[in-house]
């Protein structure tokens, strides 16, 4: 991802409980140290305070929810990280931002399409939006035309049989694509 052009990264939490929150901020960690500022490393699934505050330790620079929890938006303040909850209505939108959110996730924004994007912007219109759910290499940009300033692409980009095949340099060029319809 990192060589076909992508600079944020988001390494999710798992809310099962499955893979315990610890081990979650360990791989944070270890890319944070990897990439040395080349690139932004940050959680994704964050529903507690307590993942907040194990990714700041780990030197993450933001935290995506999946939903506006006014307590996480918080402390991913308090903490000087970039906040992205996620929200799909007006007034989940408005109040994540009344919370202090950086950005607002529009999730899962292919329910509804650009179109929705756009509806919405019009009277939040100072309300930065992130398109993610849905988003590929062939609506990408009626996103962003839409008035999406980000999104957020996850197995669109991260291909899981590309991953065991070992077939990396595909991944590569997928993220170029991506890269490539914004341009």
């Amino acid at each position: 991802m990192y060589a076909g052009g992508i600079r944020l990264l988001e390494i999710t939490y798992d809310a099962s409980g499955r893979t315990p929150d610890e081990d979650t901020a360990a791989s944070i960690k270890m890319l944070v140290d990897h990439f040395e500022g080349r690139m932004y490393i940050g959680a994704g699934t964050v529903i507690k305070t307590t993942q907040v505050e194990l990714t700041a330790r780990a030197g993450g620079m933001f935290i995506i929810s999946p939903d506006t929890n006014k307590a996480v938006i918080e402390k991913t303040r308090e903490l000087g990280l970039v906040s992205m909850p996620g929200a799909l209505t007006p007034t989940e939108i408005a109040d994540a931002h009344r919370f202090g959110a950086d950005f607002v996730k529009l999730f899962p924004v292919s329910t509804f399409g650009p179109e929705y994007v756009k509806a919405v912007k019009a009277p939040l219109s100072h309300i930065k939006l992130l398109a993610v759910g849905g988003v590929d290499e062939k609506n990408i940009a009626d996103y962003q035309k839409a008035g999406a300033c980000g999104f957020g692409i996850g197995s669109n980009i991260v291909n899981k049989k590309m991953i065991e095949a070992g077939e990396f340099d595909k991944i590569t060029e997928l993220a170029k694509e991506f890269l490539s319809a914004l341009n």
